[in-house]
């Protein structure tokens, strides 16, 4: 699921308030597959460099991705 919205903000140049709600709902039951870290990955580097915009105003912050990435 996590790989597909990436996909869908890739599409199309957006990253909605919804998708990322989803994100932040789905990252921890997830266990932290390495394909969803892969694509957050790429999607974070995407919103930093302004490839992607997103609609919430507030700052990134995914911490059960942070968590996740320690385990690695």
């Amino acid at each position: 699921m996590i790989t597909a919205l990436v996909q869908s903000a890739f599409q199309t140049g957006h990253l909605s308030v919804e998708s990322e709600a989803l994100i932040r709902q789905v990252l921890p039951l997830n266990s932290c597959q390495p394909a969803d870290l892969e694509a957050l990955a790429r999607l974070y580097e995407a919103l930093r460099t302004g490839r992607i915009q997103r609609e919430a105003h507030q700052s990134i912050q995914f911490p059960a991705l942070e968590q996740c990435l320690k385990k690695f």
